[in-house]
Parts: structure tokens; C-alpha cells; sequence
């Protein structure tokens, strides 16, 4: 809603302006004033009539999970009211919104990438470290050949070529397999050189003279042996991929409009003046950071709950 563009974020009240406490929290409208010395508007609340918040509102048609028509909204105020918890932008979106909606972009975006890492980057080093010979002369000829392509002019360059008249699965998949393209190569030649280690022990050695196939010692031995480095490098790889895809989209050359990410969200935030006025256009900035944080914790946590050299 123009109308309520670069709106400030609105504060809940329990107590109205005649001096009753409420349990229910509420809003109040707010009314554009001009100052009359610098000439800028502003926003003030209207203290005349309370909208309190209620839960499970009615509002506009969206499909659930993209698949369900639905009206049914997580929170709202009667018709008249407002509520913009972190503000709005420029086109009077609701921030607090549009950051959920970013939110799933960059988040399934990371953890889609990271995905193929692991399955290609894995794969491959278990091969490369348990066959070794001309298997792993090759594969890591070619891991050297990609690794000294520089990452972030690469994914610049391949981010730019991609047409805007693309829709947007095609979009997301093809900038998720950018991201993976070079990220998977660190990944093998880390298995790589866990797998020469193991692939000497005793019981490795034990289940080949069993008559164990290599495909039941890849998957029954070496592979859950590597699976606590595995956990540990894709919880590292996920917020460094949404920090670049944040950078990508920043600079206008990742995710492009109708998808909106939190990088598409920091861009509107590059002017000083912009931010000087509109201070709560860097709240994306702020989940960037809790994001990339929480999965480094997670990550920490996950190794020691599958480390299996851990003591209990």
C-alpha cells in the first residue's frame, strides 16, 4: 500500500490512552505529519482508537505450502488498522513479511546447494581415497583444475548471464547449482584424505577379507565413519553460501524480483540517506546474522552428538 510507504515499525500497547490496561495487546493508526522545520515527514500515532491484535485472521488468498487456497493469516487487526511490526518499505510492504518470505529463498536455497555438495563432494572423495592409483590421480587433477577457477567472479559471472524471463524454479535450481558448482571440490578432498586413513584399519582390512563387496564398505563402513566431518562442513557451507547469495542478490545480480531474498531486501538499504531516515530497512541484515550464527551452533552441537570417537 503506497500509502503507508517507509511507515516506522509499530509499537504494541496494553494500556490505552485513557489509562486501562488491556490483556489483549493492540495498535494504534498511524497519521503523516509534515515538520515544519526540515520539511520531512513523519509518522505519529493516532491515539483516538485502539485495534487490537487477534490470531487466525481472514485476509488475502494465498496457497499454503503452494498448494491449498487459503485466507486463514497468523495474526491481524480489524479493517481500518494497521500493524507493520518492523515497518514497511518503500511500497508500503510489510517487512516483517517480506522477511519470512525471504527467508524461505535463502534459507531452502543454502540447504539445497549444500545438499548437492555433500552428495557430489562426498561421493567422489570416498571413491577417489578408496580406490586410489589412476582413480585418484584423475579426480584430483580435475579437483585442481576447478579449484583454480577464483569463486566469487565465477559465480558473478554465471549469476549475471541468467535471464530474467526465466521462471522462478528455474531460477532458484540454477542459482543453487552455481553455488555448488565449486563448493563440493573442498568437501572430496577432505573425505579424500579421511578415507586414506581408514581404508588401512583393521576393520576395513577385516571386511575385505570377508568377501565384503566395495559398495557394502563405502556405505556400511567408510561413509559413517566420515559422517560427523560431513555434518560439521555442511553446517559451515550453509551460512557461507547464504552469506554469498546475500551478496549476489545485493549487488543485483542473484535473486531477482518477483523472488525476494534477504540480499534483494539489502539492497534497498545501499543509500546513506535511505538509511539514515528509514533505519529499519537493515532489520534482514539482522537475520542474516542470527541465521549464520544458529547454524554454526547447530553444527557444533550435531558433531558431538555423532562423533564416534566422543566419550559419553
Amino acid at each position: 500500500n503506497m500509502q503507508f510507504a517507509y511507515t516506522r515499525p509499530q509499537q504494541l500497547y496494553l494500556i490505552s490512552s485513557d489509562g486501562q490496561f488491556h490483556l489483549r495487546p493492540f495498535t494504534f493508526t498511524f497519521k503523516q505529519v509534515l515538520d515544519p522545520a526540515t520539511f520531512l515527514p513523519s509518522w505519529e500515532p493516532e491515539l483516538t482508537r485502539p485495534y487490537p491484535i487477534r490470531f487466525f485472521v481472514q485476509g488475502y488468498e494465498y496457497k499454503f505450502l503452494g498448494l491449498f487456497k487459503s485466507r486463514l493469516h497468523l495474526y491481524g487487526v480489524d479493517e481500518g488498522g494497521t500493524i507493520f511490526l518492523l515497518g514497511t518499505d518503500k511500497f508500503g510492504r510489510d517487512l516483517l513479511g517480506r522477511i519470512c518470505m525471504g527467508g524461505r529463498i535463502s534459507l531452502s536455497l543454502s540447504i539445497f546447494a549444500t545438499l548437492i555438495i555433500i552428495a557430489v563432494g562426498a561421493t567422489v572423495g570416498i571413491v577417489s581415497g578408496y580406490y586410489g592409483g589412476w582413480v585418484d590421480n584423475i579426480i584430483q587433477r580435475f579437483i585442481e583444475f576447478l579449484q583454480s577457477f577464483p569463486a566469487l567472479p565465477l559465480w558473478m559471472a554465471l549469476a549475471a548471464v541468467i535471464p530474467i524471463t526465466w521462471n522462478q524454479t528455474l531460477i532458484f535450481i540454477t542459482m543453487s547449482a552455481i553455488f555448488a558448482l565449486l563448493g563440493w571440490t573442498q568437501l572430496a578432498r577432505q573425505i579424500r584424505g579421511a578415507v586414506l586413513a581408514l581404508r588401512e584399519t583393521d576393520f576395513i582390512l577385516a571386511a575385505k577379507e570377508m568377501g565384503a563387496s566395495d559398495r557394502r564398505i563405502i556405505f556400511r563402513h567408510l561413509l559413517p565413519n566420515c559422517l560427523s566431518h560431513i555434518i560439521v562442513v555442511m553446517t559451515l557451507t550453509i551460512p557461507s553460501i547464504i552469506l554469498s547469495e546475500s551478496f549476489l542478490s545485493f549487488l543485483g545480480i542473484g535473486i531477482q524480483e518477483p523472488l525476494v531474498s534477504w540480499g534483494t531486501m539489502m539492497r534497498e538499504a545501499q543509500s546513506l540517506q535511505t538509511l539514515g531516515s528509514n533505519p529499519w530497512l537493515m532489520w534482514p541484515a539482522l537475520f542474516i546474522i542470527l541465521a549464520v550464527v544458529g547454524f554454526n551452533f547447530i553444527g557444533d552441537g550435531l558433531r558431538d552428538a555423532v562423533d564416534p570417537y566422543s566419550i559419553v
